[in-house]
């Protein structure tokens, strides 16, 4: 097997279910439909009490229930009764080649690998190999590291952006692949109509050198000014920053213990899951993330943006109207929201002409600050945006779309982009749990 350190990465002993049932035992990333119980009731029911991600997770709707503690002591006493109740097969030292067709008709590509935690920084102005593309929010690091402490299973959602226009990595592998007619590992719908998805195992002397050869051309390409950026995280940023967090902690105990060099190198708790994709995929969509503001003054808000963004407030007839004109421009916004029982649609134009969110955040941060008990939420998707803005007490945010171009560039000189940025994707094309890898 070949040593992929200089990346940043390494190739993981992957676990499947065995005989998977891919549309019972794969589920959504945890952060997706934060404001709808009713979905995550609905994943419940299509796992069906049978061995399921679903049982190893802790989707982030629940993060504010009570009884926390005793949810996050059952999915641990889970993990360990799958590694023990034979529902894995053996464990093998692979990536995984991945073919994701989603409910769109699109079609992504990914490579799922092992991400060394000590070639990432999510800190602003990092010249590590893999750097956050958004700010971190430092209080949401705290009640997930309780989850992942000690778990005995990591599951992963989190994916990484390569710039690779030459589709040398990612599409290079999948070609060779699709050109042997090679056998997938795992294939099978999604549920919650969410689209199908296949694997293939990546472990071969030869496929793992055309894996290495490729990434050596990314590392030329994305070496500049004395450091490298071959790695962007495009969704799960905080389970990343997490994820080396615990491994902080991990990597000091070893330490203090007297543990050999060796043992701290190749501890599995250095190591993340990810999946790399590539930002030019023609199945990847970047997708702006909604907010939806909760407990405000709304009226007093949208006067508020516009006299900070220098913007033209103007009504729409109908939602479809409101969200045609946001999906048009790359500097405007929309409003939708209940006033004394009417439907409010309106369009906030600006002329901002650098990346509309990271104007729009800040003063958008400013305002909720005079308002005592407002609440702020990040929707993935439209549909949940109209949704919300039907309830009384609650204002859906539209943001506008985000462009691929100079995505790189931009935050290798800037930094990371305001939180909650951007979105690969709609909720139902995130990434779903399926393999996984032994942690503690």
């Amino acid at each position: 097997m070949k040593n992929f350190d200089k990346y940043g990465l390494s190739v993981p002993e992957i676990l499947l279910p065995k005989n998977i049932d891919v549309k019972s035992w794969s589920v959504v990333a945890c952060d997706q439909y934060t404001q709808d119980r009713d979905y995550w009731a609905a994943a419940q029911k299509a796992a069906d009490k049978k061995p399921s991600s679903l049982n190893l997770i802790f989707p982030e709707v629940y993060l504010n229930d009570d009884g926390k503690t005793e949810r996050i002591k059952k999915i641990k006493q889970t993990m360990a009764s799958y590694i023990d109740g034979g529902i894995f097969a053996a464990p093998q030292k692979e990536m995984v080649y991945v073919e994701r067709t989603t409910a769109y008709g699109r079609v992504r590509k990914g490579l799922v690998a092992a991400l060394d935690l000590d070639s990432y920084e999510w800190k602003p102005f990092s010249t590590a190999l893999t750097r956050a593309t958004e700010a971190t929010i430092l209080e949401r690091i705290p009640p997930r590291m309780e989850i992942r402490r000690g778990a005995p299973l990591e599951l992963p959602h989190i994916m990484l952006l390569a710039n690779d226009p030459g589709r040398l990595l990612v599409e290079g592998i999948g070609n060779k692949i699709n050109s042997r007619k090679d056998a997938p590992i795992y294939q099978g719908e999604l549920m919650q109509k969410s689209g199908s998805i296949k694997g293939w195992a990546v472990s071969s002397d030869d496929d793992l050198k055309s894996v290495e050869a490729a990434l050596q051309k990314l590392y030329e390409a994305g070496s500049k000014n004395g450091s490298t950026f071959l790695f962007a995280v495009g969704d799960g940023n905080h389970s990343l920053a997490t994820a080396k967090a615990v491994w902080e902690e991990e990597k000091k105990r070893l330490q203090e213990s007297g543990a050999k060099a060796e043992e701290i190198q190749e501890s599995p708790v250095r190591f993340a899951l990810v999946e790399i994709v590539n930002i030019y995929d023609e199945g990847l969509t970047f997708e702006p993330i909604h907010r939806v503001v909760f407990k405000a003054d709304f009226a007093a808000l949208i006067d508020f943006l516009k006299e900070k963004l220098d913007g033209t407030v103007v009504q729409t007839k109908d939602k479809e109207e409101l969200e045609a004109a946001v999906k048009k421009s790359a500097a405007d916004f929309g409003f939708y929201y209940k006033e004394n029982g009417e439907q409010k649609c309106v369009l906030l134009t600006t002329k901002i002409t650098d990346l509309a969110v990271s104007r729009f955040q800040p003063a958008l941060d400013e305002f909720l600050k005079t308002q005592d008990g407002s609440e702020l939420d990040y929707i993935h998707g439209a549909d949940e945006i109209f949704r919300l803005g039907q309830k009384d007490g609650a204002l859906g945010i539209l943001l506008p779309p985000v462009a691929k171009d100079s995505f790189f560039d931009t935050i290798g000189s800037l930094g990371p982009l305001p939180r909650k940025s951007f979105s690969m994707g709609e909720a139902s094309e995130k990434r779903f749990y399926l393999e996984a890898r032994r942690l503690f």
